[in-house]
């Protein structure tokens, strides 16, 4: 019984530190300027990517992002993927914002996306 609880610790322990480290996943509303289309980008740990790997890019649309983690995780034998639940996010973030998306949520919010983000004021 010990063991499955050591297992079950060293399985999860990404998904510990990241969410105390990076704090949990938030989401944040933005908005396309030229559109007016919202949805959501997302700050902090990305424990969707830690559990459903390659299927996060996928199911937000960035289908070839999808495509190139796959291949990355099955070369890297999964390393990748616990590796980019830490970074997911804030490139997914940064991808929306650079291409005329802008934040459009609380100011507590979008201050905190900001800061995790690196965005200056």
């Amino acid at each position: 019984m010990s063991a499955i609880i050591v297992i079950t610790f060293i399985a999860l322990s990404p998904l510990i530190l990241g969410t105390i480290f990076m704090g949990a996943q938030k989401r944040i509303n933005v908005k396309h300027q030229e559109s007016g289309i919202t949805r959501q980008c997302f700050v902090g740990y990305c424990w969707t990517y830690f559990l459903f790997g390659f299927f996060v890019p996928i199911f937000r649309g960035e289908i070839a992002i999808g495509v190139y983690h796959l291949i990355f995780s099955v070369m890297t034998l999964g390393i990748f993927q616990l590796v980019m639940a830490f970074l997911y996010n804030k490139q997914y973030s940064t991808r929306l914002l650079t291409t005329g998306w802008v934040l459009d949520d609380t100011e507590e919010r979008n201050n905190l996306a900001r800061r995790k983000i690196g965005i200056s004021k």
